[in-house]
């Protein structure tokens, strides 16, 4: 899903349903409604589509590609953050400190709990190996 195309096209976006629910793997998906999101970058929310699970009762918000789950930046502008945290030693200009010490704490947290204590390749490879192995790599849940 590309943001600047559904920003164009709202509700008109070509939305493509997963086949198969993600959680209990059952064949019948139903539509669910739009949901307002906002996302970085934008003035305003924009209407996600959603979908839901008559078996197993989920509910799936589908998000533009190169975003994580929950989260209004982009995978490359949280990178880059932690990645100029850690060779200049200072946050990017334009996203709140706040925001991004969050990041990075919760980036060292997850790196400490997934990649143990004798990680030694660095916190931005740390990054990247939690990406591969499907993790979110800067949210605060274990």
């Amino acid at each position: 899903m590309n943001l600047k195309k559904l920003v164009e096209l709202g509700r008109k976006y070509p939305w493509s349903k997963p086949n198969r629910c993600l959680n209990c793997n059952g064949c019948r998906i139903w539509g669910h409604g739009f949901v307002l999101a906002w996302f970085d970058g934008l003035d305003q929310a924009i209407e996600i589509k959603r979908c839901r699970c008559p078996d197993c009762k989920c509910i799936f918000r589908f998000r533009p590609k190169g975003f994580f789950k929950r989260f209004q930046a982009d995978t490359a502008t949280i990178r880059s953050s932690i990645l100029l945290k850690v060779q200049a030693g200072k946050w990017m200009s334009g996203i709140g400190k706040t925001r991004q010490c969050h990041w990075f704490r919760a980036l060292l947290r997850k790196i400490r709990a997934y990649l143990t204590e004798t990680w030694d390749k660095g916190i931005l490879a740390g990054f990247d190996e939690l990406v591969k192995m499907g993790l979110i790599p800067v949210s605060r849940s274990i």
